[in-house]
Protein backbone atom coordinates (compact mmCIF):
# COMPACT_ATOMS: atom_id res chain seq x y z
CA UNK A 1 0.00 0.00 0.00
CA UNK A 2 2.54 2.27 0.69
CA UNK A 3 4.39 1.51 -2.30
CA UNK A 4 1.37 2.89 -4.16
CA UNK A 5 1.18 5.83 -2.54
CA UNK A 6 4.52 6.68 -3.12
CA UNK A 7 4.34 6.18 -6.78
CA UNK A 8 0.98 8.08 -7.11
CA UNK A 9 3.01 10.62 -5.36
CA UNK A 10 5.78 10.27 -7.66
CA UNK A 11 3.58 10.43 -10.67
CA UNK A 12 2.00 13.73 -9.54
CA UNK A 13 4.90 15.18 -9.41
CA UNK A 14 6.32 14.52 -12.27
CA UNK A 15 3.08 15.36 -14.30
CA UNK A 16 3.33 19.12 -12.43
CA UNK A 17 7.09 19.66 -13.23
CA UNK A 18 6.02 18.59 -17.05
CA UNK A 19 3.04 21.19 -16.65
CA UNK A 20 5.39 23.98 -15.23
CA UNK A 21 8.01 23.45 -17.97
CA UNK A 22 5.63 23.70 -20.36
CA UNK A 23 4.39 26.83 -19.22
CA UNK A 24 4.06 29.66 -21.45
CA UNK A 25 6.64 32.42 -20.18
CA UNK A 26 5.30 35.06 -18.00
CA UNK A 27 6.83 37.73 -19.97
CA UNK A 28 10.17 38.36 -21.88
CA UNK A 29 12.28 40.72 -20.03
CA UNK A 30 12.63 44.09 -21.99
CA UNK A 31 15.13 47.19 -21.66
CA UNK A 32 14.67 49.45 -24.22
CA UNK A 33 17.00 49.84 -27.44
CA UNK A 34 19.36 52.88 -25.86
CA UNK A 35 22.11 52.55 -28.55
CA UNK A 36 20.22 52.84 -31.62
CA UNK A 37 18.30 55.22 -30.24
CA UNK A 38 21.43 57.16 -29.70
CA UNK A 39 23.00 56.27 -32.79
CA UNK A 40 19.55 58.10 -34.80
CA UNK A 41 19.63 61.31 -32.18
CA UNK A 42 23.37 61.79 -32.52
CA UNK A 43 22.91 62.17 -36.63
CA UNK A 44 19.41 64.41 -36.54
CA UNK A 45 20.04 68.07 -36.66
CA UNK A 46 19.74 70.28 -33.84
CA UNK A 47 20.03 69.06 -30.16
CA UNK A 48 18.05 65.95 -28.70
CA UNK A 49 18.05 64.98 -25.34
CA UNK A 50 16.00 61.40 -24.15
CA UNK A 51 15.08 59.29 -20.99
CA UNK A 52 12.78 56.23 -20.53
CA UNK A 53 12.47 55.24 -16.98
CA UNK A 54 11.19 51.61 -15.32
CA UNK A 55 10.60 51.22 -11.92
CA UNK A 56 14.27 50.39 -11.77
CA UNK A 57 16.14 51.61 -14.37
CA UNK A 58 16.48 55.08 -15.87
CA UNK A 59 17.94 55.03 -19.96
CA UNK A 60 18.70 58.22 -22.00
CA UNK A 61 21.13 60.62 -23.69
CA UNK A 62 22.02 63.84 -22.16
CA UNK A 63 18.93 63.29 -19.88
CA UNK A 64 20.10 65.74 -17.77
CA UNK A 65 20.81 68.63 -20.27
CA UNK A 66 18.35 71.56 -19.89
CA UNK A 67 16.18 72.50 -22.36
CA UNK A 68 12.79 74.45 -22.93
CA UNK A 69 9.80 73.22 -21.80
CA UNK A 70 7.18 74.95 -24.23
CA UNK A 71 4.01 73.47 -23.39
CA UNK A 72 4.99 69.90 -21.50
CA UNK A 73 5.00 71.94 -18.43
CA UNK A 74 0.97 71.92 -18.77
CA UNK A 75 0.77 68.94 -17.31
CA UNK A 76 2.67 70.35 -13.96
CA UNK A 77 0.05 73.18 -14.04
CA UNK A 78 -2.75 70.70 -13.84
CA UNK A 79 -1.38 68.41 -11.27
CA UNK A 80 -0.60 71.93 -9.26
CA UNK A 81 -4.12 73.27 -10.00
CA UNK A 82 -5.79 69.87 -8.88
CA UNK A 83 -3.77 70.26 -5.58
CA UNK A 84 -4.76 73.24 -4.95
CA UNK A 85 -6.40 73.76 -1.38
CA UNK A 86 -9.61 75.34 -3.13
CA UNK A 87 -10.16 72.35 -5.39
CA UNK A 88 -8.41 69.48 -4.18
CA UNK A 89 -11.64 68.40 -1.97
CA UNK A 90 -14.30 69.22 -3.99
CA UNK A 91 -15.50 68.10 -7.43
CA UNK A 92 -14.75 70.23 -10.49
CA UNK A 93 -17.22 72.46 -12.07
CA UNK A 94 -17.49 73.66 -14.91
CA UNK A 95 -15.01 76.74 -14.52
CA UNK A 96 -12.20 74.23 -13.58
CA UNK A 97 -13.02 72.05 -16.52
CA UNK A 98 -13.13 75.08 -18.79
CA UNK A 99 -9.83 75.70 -17.95
CA UNK A 100 -7.92 72.22 -17.54
CA UNK A 101 -9.72 70.51 -20.85
CA UNK A 102 -8.16 72.68 -23.31
CA UNK A 103 -4.67 73.62 -21.74
CA UNK A 104 -4.39 69.85 -21.72
CA UNK A 105 -6.38 68.62 -24.73
CA UNK A 106 -5.94 71.49 -26.98
CA UNK A 107 -2.83 72.87 -25.56
CA UNK A 108 -4.43 76.66 -25.08
CA UNK A 109 -2.16 78.78 -23.92
CA UNK A 110 -4.81 81.34 -23.13
CA UNK A 111 -5.82 78.61 -20.35
CA UNK A 112 -2.54 77.85 -18.63
CA UNK A 113 -1.93 81.97 -18.40
CA UNK A 114 -4.65 81.79 -16.38
CA UNK A 115 -4.10 78.43 -14.75
CA UNK A 116 -0.39 79.94 -13.84
CA UNK A 117 -2.16 82.84 -12.55
CA UNK A 118 -3.69 81.28 -9.97
CA UNK A 119 -1.14 78.25 -9.13
CA UNK A 120 2.05 80.68 -9.28
CA UNK A 121 5.15 79.83 -9.89
CA UNK A 122 5.67 78.85 -6.50
CA UNK A 123 3.12 75.63 -6.90
CA UNK A 124 5.35 74.69 -10.02
CA UNK A 125 8.33 74.51 -7.56
CA UNK A 126 6.38 72.80 -4.78
CA UNK A 127 5.50 69.94 -6.94
CA UNK A 128 9.06 69.71 -8.75
CA UNK A 129 9.77 69.60 -5.12
CA UNK A 130 7.63 66.60 -4.42
CA UNK A 131 8.63 64.65 -7.38
CA UNK A 132 12.26 65.66 -6.68
CA UNK A 133 12.95 67.16 -10.03
CA UNK A 134 16.91 68.61 -9.98
CA UNK A 135 16.81 70.99 -12.53
CA UNK A 136 13.39 72.56 -12.83
CA UNK A 137 13.11 76.18 -12.92
CA UNK A 138 10.60 78.65 -14.37
CA UNK A 139 9.65 82.10 -13.65
CA UNK A 140 6.68 84.95 -14.04
CA UNK A 141 6.13 83.11 -17.66
CA UNK A 142 4.97 79.36 -17.65
CA UNK A 143 6.29 79.01 -21.18
CA UNK A 144 9.77 79.93 -19.83
CA UNK A 145 10.35 77.43 -17.73
CA UNK A 146 13.62 74.86 -18.32
CA UNK A 147 12.86 70.76 -17.78
CA UNK A 148 15.46 68.00 -18.30
CA UNK A 149 14.41 64.45 -19.51
CA UNK A 150 15.36 62.57 -16.55
CA UNK A 151 13.38 64.90 -14.39
CA UNK A 152 9.78 64.70 -16.57
CA UNK A 153 10.17 60.88 -16.75
CA UNK A 154 10.27 60.91 -12.87
CA UNK A 155 7.33 62.95 -12.94
CA UNK A 156 5.78 60.81 -15.80
CA UNK A 157 6.62 57.62 -14.31
CA UNK A 158 4.08 58.05 -11.56
CA UNK A 159 2.16 60.65 -12.53
CA UNK A 160 -1.04 60.32 -11.13
CA UNK A 161 -0.11 59.60 -7.01
CA UNK A 162 1.33 62.95 -7.53
CA UNK A 163 -2.64 64.12 -7.61
CA UNK A 164 -4.86 64.28 -4.69
CA UNK A 165 -6.67 60.95 -4.95
CA UNK A 166 -9.97 62.44 -5.61
CA UNK A 167 -8.80 63.96 -9.29
CA UNK A 168 -7.02 61.13 -10.41
CA UNK A 169 -8.65 59.63 -12.84
CA UNK A 170 -9.85 63.30 -13.94
CA UNK A 171 -5.94 63.85 -14.33
CA UNK A 172 -4.95 60.73 -16.38
CA UNK A 173 -8.66 61.11 -18.61
CA UNK A 174 -6.98 64.53 -19.80
CA UNK A 175 -3.51 63.35 -20.34
CA UNK A 176 -5.05 60.33 -22.47
CA UNK A 177 -7.36 62.53 -24.66
CA UNK A 178 -5.20 64.68 -26.29
CA UNK A 179 -6.55 66.39 -29.87
CA UNK A 180 -5.41 63.93 -32.95
CA UNK A 181 -3.72 66.66 -34.32
CA UNK A 182 -1.32 67.02 -31.53
CA UNK A 183 -0.82 63.07 -31.87
CA UNK A 184 2.58 62.74 -33.64
CA UNK A 185 5.63 61.73 -32.75
CA UNK A 186 5.93 59.00 -29.69
CA UNK A 187 1.86 59.11 -29.74
CA UNK A 188 2.48 56.93 -33.28
CA UNK A 189 4.35 54.49 -32.09
CA UNK A 190 3.05 53.04 -29.19
CA UNK A 191 2.90 49.73 -28.91
CA UNK A 192 -0.80 47.71 -29.20
CA UNK A 193 -1.97 47.02 -25.60
CA UNK A 194 -0.28 49.55 -24.06
CA UNK A 195 -2.30 52.90 -22.60
CA UNK A 196 -0.33 56.03 -23.59
CA UNK A 197 -0.74 59.36 -21.01
CA UNK A 198 0.98 62.24 -22.34
CA UNK A 199 1.95 66.30 -23.27
CA UNK A 200 3.59 67.38 -26.50
CA UNK A 201 5.26 71.30 -26.21
CA UNK A 202 6.38 73.06 -29.06
CA UNK A 203 7.69 76.41 -30.62
CA UNK A 204 8.91 76.87 -34.34
CA UNK A 205 12.44 75.21 -33.19
CA UNK A 206 11.37 73.39 -30.46
CA UNK A 207 9.12 69.79 -30.42
CA UNK A 208 9.29 67.98 -26.81
CA UNK A 209 6.70 65.03 -25.74
CA UNK A 210 6.05 63.42 -22.68
CA UNK A 211 4.17 60.46 -21.39
CA UNK A 212 3.68 57.44 -19.54
CA UNK A 213 3.09 53.91 -20.98
CA UNK A 214 1.01 51.78 -18.85
CA UNK A 215 0.14 48.26 -19.21
CA UNK A 216 -1.85 46.92 -16.11
CA UNK A 217 0.91 47.22 -13.30
CA UNK A 218 3.42 47.68 -15.48
CA UNK A 219 5.16 51.60 -16.48
CA UNK A 220 7.65 53.20 -18.82
CA UNK A 221 8.12 56.91 -18.63
CA UNK A 222 9.42 58.47 -21.83
CA UNK A 223 10.31 61.97 -22.94
CA UNK A 224 12.04 63.31 -25.91
CA UNK A 225 13.41 66.92 -26.42
CA UNK A 226 14.75 68.67 -28.78
CA UNK A 227 15.73 72.42 -30.51
CA UNK A 228 17.17 73.73 -33.00
CA UNK A 229 15.35 72.00 -34.81
CA UNK A 230 15.56 72.46 -38.83
CA UNK A 231 11.76 72.80 -38.78
CA UNK A 232 8.61 71.40 -36.84
CA UNK A 233 7.66 68.91 -38.48
CA UNK A 234 11.89 67.09 -39.33
CA UNK A 235 11.74 67.89 -34.67
CA UNK A 236 8.68 65.47 -34.54
CA UNK A 237 10.00 62.86 -37.07
CA UNK A 238 13.11 63.06 -34.82
CA UNK A 239 10.94 62.10 -31.93
CA UNK A 240 9.31 59.74 -33.45
CA UNK A 241 12.27 57.96 -34.59
CA UNK A 242 13.84 58.29 -31.33
CA UNK A 243 10.64 56.48 -29.58
CA UNK A 244 10.64 53.73 -32.30
CA UNK A 245 13.78 52.54 -31.33
CA UNK A 246 13.60 52.75 -27.93
CA UNK A 247 10.43 50.80 -27.52
CA UNK A 248 11.74 48.72 -29.80
CA UNK A 249 9.94 44.75 -29.14
CA UNK A 250 8.02 46.07 -26.48
CA UNK A 251 4.43 43.63 -26.81
CA UNK A 252 1.86 43.49 -24.43
CA UNK A 253 3.57 40.44 -22.54
CA UNK A 254 7.02 42.28 -22.07
CA UNK A 255 8.15 43.08 -18.50
CA UNK A 256 10.12 46.02 -18.34
CA UNK A 257 13.89 45.86 -16.52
Amino acid sequence: MRRVAYLAVSLLAVSVIGAASAAPAQGERWRPDVRAAKAYASKRGGTVSFALRTRRHLYGYQSRRTMSSASVVKAMLMVAYLNRKGVRGRRLNHEDRALLDPMIQRSSNAAADQVHATVGSEGLYRLARRVGMRNFTTGSVWSGSQITAADQTRFFLRVERYVVRRHRDTALELLSSIVPRQRWGIAQVIPPGWAFYFKGGWTPVVQNQVGLLRRGNRRIAIAVLTSASPGPYYGRETERGVALRLLRGLDRSSVPR
